[in-house]
């Protein structure tokens, strides 16, 4: 059994990228008229698809050229579930980490959730600024009627009134969260429902866990200890211990 490490947007803090809570954040920052809880789901890509890319492609696919950063190096040969899309460990080369909640280099067919879909590279390249909001339309396929089933593309990214299937491999993630020795979990709020799911298992299971972040939230779980530190400060402690 491996240590199993369970990282959050403050990983990717150091990489430039803005954690989802903090002052300029992902979900403090919306549309014009929708706050980010609203543009986040599958209702709004299926009704409001023009919102729906322009505001993904504004908040994330503008990070999608952004590098790796030690800690991410750190993870690359660490059992991983990451609940970050930016597709950093991938760079890194961790070859074979869960991105729980999908990534953002990559698209499926809009498809009924839990159907099996394939998923390939996102067209990002493809996309005309200029042009922007007409150009997401026209590259993912998605007409004046709306998005089409098995015809459109959708962004590979677990919205929040949709659930985890097979495409994020969450039978793979619990078994990983079984079998660990021990779960650390880095740069995570506790705010979704993995963090909790893995938290119930170390319960049942007594599987020790480890807390890593400045402003660590308080767990339940009677072996934990915390770390008050940021992720960097962590593998160069692990690093000298080792």
């Amino acid at each position: 059994m491996a240590t199993l490490y369970i990282t959050g947007a403050g990983v990717s803090a150091q990489s430039g990228i803005p954690t989802f809570r903090g002052r300029d954040g992902y979900w403090t920052i919306g549309s014009q008229h929708y706050t980010p809880q609203e543009m986040a789901t599958r209702a709004m890509y299926q009704h409001n698809p023009s919102q729906f890319l322009t505001w993904y492609y504004q908040r994330f696919a503008t990070y999608r050229d952004h590098g790796p950063n030690e800690v991410h190096h750190w993870l690359k040969d660490k059992a991983l579930i990451t609940q970050n899309i930016d597709g950093l460990d991938g760079k890194a080369g961790n070859l074979d980490y869960i991105s729980i909640h999908g990534r953002l280099d990559q698209v499926t067919l809009y498809h009924t959730q839990g159907e099996d879909v394939a998923r390939f590279a996102a067209p990002w390249h493809q996309i005309d600024e200029a042009n922007l909001t007409e150009s997401l339309l026209d590259v993912f396929k998605i007409s004046s009627k709306g998005p089409e089933l098995n015809v459109s593309l959708k962004p590979y990214v677990l919205l929040f009134d949709e659930f985890y299937t097979e495409l994020y491999q969450i039978d793979r993630a619990e078994n990983m969260m079984k079998k660990a020795s021990k779960i650390v979990f880095i740069g995570t709020s506790f705010s979704v429902n993995i963090t909790q799911m893995a938290l119930d298992i170390a319960r049942y299971h007594h599987i020790p866990i480890e807390v890593v972040d400045p402003e660590p939230c308080h767990v339940m779980h009677p072996n934990v200890t915390y770390h008050k530190m940021t992720a960097s400060e962590y593998i160069h402690s692990t690093s000298e211990i080792e």
